[in-house]
């Protein structure tokens, strides 16, 4: 089991001891991210294993439990009191009895105060440009509810510092072909005392711009190709005039406006032969991905051999 967490005294203890209770069998980790508050008295009085991460931001944290903790079946919540310990053993059971790789919890709301508007509308935002690329999936991309396979956590490189972690992980199982399953869960209000790190606006950019990134590493060829069109429409909007003077009087009067077409035109070429020698890079690293991926052993398929399972760390 494993938590994230910084600054969250007011709901830490908590959370540790729900999913105790719901995983009797888990060995949890609470991993510190340098809080300034008793989170880490309080996690450890509650019956956690305590380790620490000195660089700032969630993606540094999980990065560093996912290399430190060995396990077959891996519970990933936040520390914030919000994600429903009870759904915990039916989230494993699920992921064990189907042998999937990811099994992703998705946020069913009761109120408004579980879920303020821009936090809503910006994961609805973010989840449905993953779909269109990536395809459609998950549809609750920035959940920190997640259940993962030791194949999913040992083949994940973890590129993401902060709360742009998310997209990245369902990129990962959406790029390698996982089987995954998205499964609602309740979702509640952080409990009196408990704010949120998550800045709208801040994370979102971050968050958008972490997409664009993995499109352009995983996408490359459609990526440039976009530029590609970009530059190639400015360049004819350009040209239009001067074509037009040259047919009606066989002058070319703007000839520095020429060269500056036939530059950018020259500039989109350059993008589209980037994207068509990246496609292919890109296609023997995910070829390589996926050996790694497949070199990790996977989750038995019988009852008895599952029973035997380390489940879940």
């Amino acid at each position: 089991m494993l938590i994230p967490c910084y600054n969250e005294a007011a709901s830490i203890g908590a959370v540790v001891r729900d999913f105790r209770d719901a995983l009797p069998q888990a060995t949890i980790f609470v991993y510190d991210n340098n809080s300034s508050d008793d989170t880490v008295a309080l996690a450890r009085a509650a019956g956690a294993v305590v380790g620490h991460e000195a660089l700032q931001g969630k993606g540094n944290v999980v990065r560093r439990m996912f290399a430190d903790i060995e396990a077959d079946i891996y519970v990933m919540v936040d520390g914030d009191g919000t994600y429903d310990a009870a759904a915990a053993p039916g989230l494993v059971a699920v992921l064990a009895a189907e042998r999937l790789d990811m099994v992703n919890g998705s946020r069913e709301v009761a109120g408004d105060a579980a879920f303020r508007a821009g936090h809503r509308i910006g994961n609805f935002v973010l989840s449905l440009l993953i779909g269109k690329v990536f395809g459609n999936r998950v549809r609750d991309t920035l959940s920190g509810y997640k259940i993962f396979s030791r194949r999913f956590v040992k083949s994940f490189a973890a590129h993401a510092n902060g709360f742009d972690l998310e997209p990245e992980l369902v990129v990962h199982a959406l790029e390698l072909g996982m089987p995954v399953r998205e499964i609602a869960t309740r979702y509640g209000v952080r409990p009196p005392g408990s704010s949120s790190k998550l800045r709208t606006v801040r994370d979102g950019f971050r968050v958008l711009s972490t997409i664009g990134v993995l499109i352009k590493e995983e996408r490359p060829l459609p990526f440039f190709s976009w530029i590609f069109l970009m530059f190639a429409a400015i360049s004819l909007l350009l040209s239009v005039p001067i074509i037009r003077t040259y047919s009606e009087t066989g002058l070319v009067p703007r000839f520095p406006t020429a060269i500056l077409a036939t530059g950018i035109m020259l500039l989109g070429f350059i993008s589209l032969a980037c994207g068509l020698v990246l496609d292919t890079v890109t296609r023997g690293r995910r070829e390589l991905k996926r050996m790694q991926y497949l070199s990790i052993p996977a989750l038995p398929a019988a009852e008895g051999d599952r029973a035997k399972l380390n489940c879940p760390v």
